[in-house]
């Protein structure tokens, strides 16, 4: 008995689900030790950004001119919206450098994510439209998590609390940045897109950290080397791979290695306990990251807006 296309399409379907499912697993583990090769380097912490966009940017630009992308011509008319997202990016990832160094590893990695809680609020201004009721429960154990996290991280120190607040400046930094390049991903694909946008973050990271009187260059390449090629080639060229492949729900899902494995390792090399407090507000947002995450239902319009 012979397979028909239909059939033959769902076995393919399964085994690209499969493909892009590994892809993210391990996209998201890489990206989760970040934090800790920002710790490791003996360079300023936004001089460490700089060279992970720096020595990032040759590979990412060669492997999208390598899988046959056309780099030049792919950029026209979005010259504008690349360099944006690159000054936005350079600023997700100054705050987030700057916070991994003033709290929990955890807690860095959560608040670095908190991009997947702007988004939705982005679609309701844009579409003119009031949350479901998953997605306002979502929101609302987002907020509970998060307070409980930077409550607990402020009793424990204060510059704990400082670090939270500049993990979540970079998240709403990143959503900025995530709202430019979905513009650009309409017509450019996703290494030349990502490449070019992290070309132009060089400039504003390199500025900022001499602004900040940082030692620029290290003595010890190997951390700066592995938060470039496992962090920022790995690990956004893998997430950035399995996006559109997989489900909403799917992905959320995997998000969550991305905490666990840091607070795993700041636990083994940091002796960073997590008490009740941090689990229970993890799990919080833990839990909204994944119900966020999923197709909502239909929205509820917004009444119209008089004389419009």
């Amino acid at each position: 008995m012979h397979e028909g296309p239909t059939t033959r399409k769902a076995v393919s379907r399964e085994s690209g689900n499969a493909v892009a499912f590994a892809a993210l697993m391990v996209g998201n583990v890489a990206l989760a030790f970040g934090p800790w090769f920002v710790r490791l380097t003996d360079v300023g912490p936004v001089a460490a950004a700089f060279w992970r966009i720096s020595l990032a940017t040759p590979v990412l630009l060669v492997l999208a001119a390598a899988t046959g992308g056309r780099l030049l011509s792919s950029v026209r008319g979005l010259g504008w919206i690349l360099i944006g997202s690159g000054v936005l990016f350079a600023g997700d990832l100054a705050a987030w450098h700057l916070g991994i160094h003033h709290t929990k590893l955890a807690n860095a990695t959560l608040f670095g994510n908190a991009a997947t809680f702007v988004f939705p609020l982005y679609g309701f201004l844009v579409a003119r439209a009031w949350p479901t009721r998953t997605q306002g429960l979502a929101l609302a154990l987002a907020a509970i998590g998060a307070a409980l996290l930077m409550g607990r991280s402020y009793q424990l120190a204060p510059q704990n609390f400082i670090g939270d607040l500049l993990c979540l400046l970079a998240g709403l930094l990143y959503a900025g940045y995530f709202i430019l390049m979905s513009r650009a991903r309409q017509t450019m694909a996703p290494l030349p897109a990502l490449g070019f946008s992290s070309a132009a973050a060089i400039l504003p990271l390199l500025v900022s950290a001499l602004v900040l009187g940082e030692k620029i260059m290290p003595a010890n390449w190997t951390p700066l080397i592995s938060l470039a090629l496992l962090s920022q080639v790995l690990g956004q060229g893998l997430m950035i791979y399995a996006l559109g492949r997989l489900s909403p729900l799917v992905i959320g899902l995997a998000l969550l290695t991305q905490p666990t494995v840091a607070a795993l390792v700041g636990w083994l090399y940091y002796g960073e306990t997590l008490g009740v407090a941090d689990f229970v507000g993890a799990a919080l947002v833990a839990i909204a990251l994944v119900l966020v995450r999923i197709a909502p239902p239909r929205p509820l319009p917004l009444p119209p807006v008089s004389g419009a």
